[in-house]
This record gives structure tokens, C-alpha cells and sequence, in this order.
């Protein structure tokens, strides 16, 4: 059997080449969707071999939370659960939805345990058509957080400053989260690390050629605020932007985070995995 850990070549800023190991988390990963129904066991197989301990699984709405249950139960210990109605999909029967993944909360998985409330947020980036529903049903799963002390993993787009007014409302309750798929400036940063029980997630756009990433995240967020995500199947890191994305190519961006910071990609896979147990408990 090919082993879980691959040696890397590091070449950062300042230092020799050295050869090392890396262990990392990915920390959103739809690996439930259809586009990985051909090779799933393949995928998680060449995460595994790239250093990957762990890969969380976000949901989108009831359906998904129920396939993320099933399929993380299959793989416990390995693949980690989430429920919760994504932005994107609040329609005129959210309260409908957000009544079914309430009972998965209730009837937890004694084999895979829910490790957050999530995918989570507002999203004002296509349309404002459901604003005011989006904007009620992210208050309710906030407050399953609060009363669950389970994180939240947080999607927003277009729409920081009511988030941050929603959140900043229940700051002194909440357990923490993520805000996942950062990819803002340093204001932005510093708007969202006021909340100290919160981590950024950063993933594929950190390697593309016009991100403005690497020079605001060394000057804007210490490395003890960080987590590694690839929202996979979405946004590819360079070199493999373009394909479906997959765990295994977080690789990709731990070695650009090391040379933005200019350390060593074991201290980049130290300090994630460290924020992953803060935040979620998990230990890898």
C-alpha cells in the first residue's frame, strides 16, 4: 500500500531546499456531489497519499446534509459532517428546509458526529430576489450554533457588512467557525478577525495570478487564524486551475502560503491543523 505521506521539496524564501513531510485538513470539500460519483474512492485515495488527514464536507440544503451523514459514516474518522442551507439556495421555502436539517441536528450520527453548522452565510452577488429570507434563515443557523456550541462555516459574498451585523450580535456566544473562501483586502481581514473564536479559509485563489492574497495575508492575518480549504470540485489552484479541484491539491497551496510568510511548508501545516483542533476539536 502506497504510503499516506509524500515527500515534498521545499524552496521558501531564504532557505535551502529540504525534503519533509506534510500533513494537512481539508476543510471544505463537497465531495458529495455528483461530479465526483465516477472516482470518489480514487479521490480520497490520492488525497491521502498528498498528506491529507481529514476532509470536512459542507452541505447545501437538506438533500445534501442527508448524503453527507450517509457517506461520512462510511468513512468515520476520515471524512467529517456538516449540515445546513447554503445562501444560495434560500428560496420561498427555506423555513421548510431549515425544519428537515433541524432534525438531523437533534438525531446525531454516533458514528460520524457533526463537527459544525454549515454551509452557512449571504450571498448578494447574482441577485437581492430572497435578501430578507437569506438574511432570517442565516440568523436561525447562527442561533443553532450558539445553542449547539457547534462552528459555523461561513459563505459570503457581497455581503460582509450584514454579516458581520448579524454576527457581531451573537459574538460573545458563539463557539467560532470559519470564514470560508477569504479573499479579501486587509480591512476586510481585520473586519472578520475581530471575532477572536474565528479562522479564514483560504484555498485555490490564493495561487491565481492576479490575487492580491499573498502580499494581505502576511502583513493582514497571523498564521494562528488560518485553515486550508479547496472547495472542491470549485476553484482549482494553479497549476491545476481549470480541472476539478480535489483535496490532494492543497498541496499547491501550502507551498504558496509558505512563500508568501516565508517559512517552511511544515509550519504552514502546523499552524492549520493547530487552528482546525481550536476550532473544530479535531486532532490530526
Amino acid at each position: 500500500m502506497k504510503s499516506e505521506k509524500i515527500l515534498a521539496v521545499q524552496a521558501t524564501k531564504g532557505r535551502a531546499a529540504t525534503a519533509v513531510e506534510v500533513s494537512f485538513v481539508d476543510t471544505h470539500c463537497h465531495l458529495d456531489g455528483e461530479e465526483f460519483d465516477l472516482d470518489r474512492a480514487e479521490v480520497m485515495q490520492r488525497a491521502r497519499e498528498a498528506g491529507c488527514k481529514a476532509i470536512f464536507l459542507p452541505a447545501i440544503d437538506f438533500p445534501t446534509s442527508q448524503r453527507i451523514l450517509t457517506l461520512s459514516e462510511q468513512y468515520p474518522d476520515w471524512l467529517y459532517p456538516m449540515v445546513g442551507l447554503h445562501p444560495e439556495e434560500v428560496r420561498a421555502d427555506w423555513r421548510e428546509q431549515l425544519e428537515k436539517i433541524k432534525v438531523l441536528i437533534h438525531h446525531p450520527s454516533s458514528v460520524s458526529p457533526l463537527i459544525a453548522i454549515g454551509e452557512v452565510g449571504l450571498d448578494f452577488y447574482w441577485s437581492r430576489e430572497f435578501e430578507k429570507e437569506q438574511l432570517e434563515a442565516f440568523e436561525v443557523q447562527v442561533q443553532w450554533s450558539v445553542e449547539t456550541q457547534l462552528p459555523l462555516m461561513i459563505h459570503c459574498r457581497k455581503a460582509q457588512n450584514e454579516m458581520v451585523h448579524i454576527i457581531k450580535r451573537y459574538a460573545d456566544r458563539l463557539p467560532g467557525g470559519v470564514f470560508h473562501c477569504f479573499t479579501g483586502n486587509d480591512k476586510e481581514a481585520a473586519e472578520l478577525l475581530q471575532f477572536d473564536r474565528f479562522v479564514l479559509g483560504v484555498g485555490g485563489v490564493l495561487t491565481f495570478k492576479k490575487s492580491h492574497l499573498p502580499e494581505v495575508l502576511p502583513t493582514s492575518v497571523p498564521l494562528d487564524r488560518l485553515v486550508l480549504e479547496t472547495d472542491a470540485p470549485y476553484m482549482a489552484p494553479v497549476p491545476m486551475r481549470g480541472q476539478r479541484n480535489e483535496s490532494s491539491y492543497i498541496r499547491h497551496v501550502i507551498t504558496r502560503l509558505a512563500e508568501a510568510y516565508g517559512v517552511d511548508e511544515l509550519e504552514i501545516c502546523h499552524h492549520t491543523n493547530e487552528n482546525v483542533k481550536k476550532v473544530f476539536g479535531i486532532q490530526v
